[in-house]
């Protein structure tokens, strides 16, 4: 499909995707759409082993497209409908198989941070701000960010920082989990890129695609259910070829030459 709002490229199997509609990328209904169908995309290609999710330009997100909300204001569906768009796209980014890294550029605010706590790591420039202001517009945080900060920073702290509305910055957002790494602005792409060849780099994708699907899963599921779904994953991976490989390989003690299969 034609990209009108998100630009793809790729370096040495690592997918970037960047938002890019000046001047703030903000999430529209046409960008939602773009990005839900090119992180489908970027599923099924088997040469795509993680992906990175950044900014064009001084903004990684501030949020949705405030415009496309006048027309409809009073309508309850429509409401309904646009929430949904945008919980859906972070739902299906935190199910994505592969690992998917928020390059946090900029100020990533309101549908912007939300999207990025869709993301299964976060790193951030010491350029960044985050905060979840929709209070101040009579509404609330609606692509998941009331549930997924509660469960990031805990419920006191979240209440806080959505009743507030406050912006934060990538130091605070650190302490509070909300961002694992923060780095110099000039420094941001390179640790992503680094962060994320050493997630699948001399790995079989055959494991590396489980253990995200057991951990972000298992996350969602009582602890019971989270080790039985880990149970079976072992026993499934059992039957690839990359397991037999990379255990005989341990056992010959040379490097393993994993086909992803």
């Amino acid at each position: 499909m034609e990209l009108n709002h998100l630009t793809v490229t790729y370096e040495e199997h690592i997918a970037i995707l960047t938002l890019d509609s000046p001047p703030a990328n903000a999430l529209s209904s046409a960008m939602i759409t773009e990005m839900r169908a090119t992180l489908q995309q970027i599923e099924n290609q088997s040469d795509a082993h993680a992906i990175i999710l950044t900014g064009a330009g001084k903004f990684f997100a501030a949020g949705a497209n405030i415009k496309e909300f006048v027309p409809a204001m009073g309508d309850y569906q429509k409401g309904i409908d646009m929430s949904k768009a945008g919980q859906d796209l972070c739902n299906e980014l935190e199910a994505m198989k592969k690992p998917v890294i928020a390059a946090i550029n900029g100020p990533a605010l309101g549908g912007g941070l939300e999207v990025a706590m869709g993301c299964h790591y976060r790193i951030a420039s010491d350029k960044a701000t985050v905060g979840l202001p929709e209070v101040k517009l009579g509404l609330v945080p609606s692509f998941g960010g009331t549930q997924r900060l509660s469960r990031i920073t805990g419920v006191a702290t979240a209440l806080e920082l959505i009743l507030t509305g406050k912006h934060i910055d990538s130091h605070q957002a650190q302490e509070l989990g909300i961002v694992q790494v923060t780095v110099a602005a000039d420094e941001l792409m390179t640790t992503a890129k680094t962060i994320a060849h050493s997630f699948v780099e001399g790995n079989s994708m055959q494991s590396v695609t489980r253990a995200v699907e057991s951990v972000v899963q298992g996350a969602r599921r009582s602890f019971a259910d989270g080790l039985q779904r880990e149970n079976e994953i072992f026993g499934e991976l059992f039957l690839t070829d990359d397991a037999k490989e990379g255990v005989q390989a341990f056992v010959d003690k040379r490097k393993p030459d994993f086909r992803h299969q």
